[in-house]
């Protein structure tokens, strides 16, 4: 069987990028998709929370497949290598089209996914505290950070920061670490990116 799993973390954002160059990747391989599984849920979420648990359950040897990219699958590089090991005990073949990867039980397939995932994670760290040292920077130089001096009070501690939220979601920063960063609890952070309809990635 080929599965196709495609996750967005909001009702705002599209699966047809995703849906398309899944397609294009199995007319490459010449294969049919037999199942496909979409879900809205945050990549904070864990995969036994989501439909991709239940799809895990049923792979069986031989079966494919077909993620957009390894992020679609999980956030952390724990959570990845535990669903790449999970498919490779399987036999399954884990198909990631962006990165260009065909993951199955083998060593070569386990270094390359160690080596992205671990990279995927360094990177998510050094942008957190990238971000963090120009706020403090920004902050020591003058700079009034947060909701404009004179404006309307919306209540809220993360009034005025939309921009760095943004930043930080396109660069697939999590809700709890954009929290850390910005000194406030997690839920805070997703209420306001829900109530702005600010593009989570």
């Amino acid at each position: 069987m080929n599965y196709a799993y495609i996750r967005v973390s909001t009702n705002r954002q599209t699966v047809e990028n995703q849906r398309y160059e899944i397609l294009k990747a199995a007319a490459d391989r010449k294969v049919i998709i037999n199942e496909w599984i979409e879900e809205t849920a945050s990549g904070t979420k864990s995969a036994r929370d989501r439909q991709l648990g239940e799809l895990l359950d049923k792979l069986k040897k031989g079966d494919q497949l077909f993620v957009s990219e390894l992020s679609r699958i999980g956030r952390s590089l724990l959570e990845v290598m535990s669903i790449l090991h999970t498919c490779m005990k399987k036999g399954t073949v884990v198909v990631a089209i962006k990165e260009g990867y065909e993951l199955g039980n083998n060593i070569n397939s386990k270094v390359l996914a160690f080596a992205f995932s671990l990279s995927a994670e360094i990177e998510r760290q050094l942008i957190s505290q990238r971000t963090k040292e120009s706020l403090e920077r920004r902050k020591a130089e003058g700079a009034v950070l947060g909701r404009p001096v004179g404006s309307i009070s919306t209540n809220t501690k993360l009034s005025g920061k939309e921009d760095i939220i943004r930043e930080l979601l396109r660069n697939r920063v999590s809700h709890s670490a954009i929290a850390r960063i910005l000194g406030v609890n997690r839920q805070t952070v997703t209420s306001f990116i829900n109530s702005r309809e600010l593009a989570d990635l």
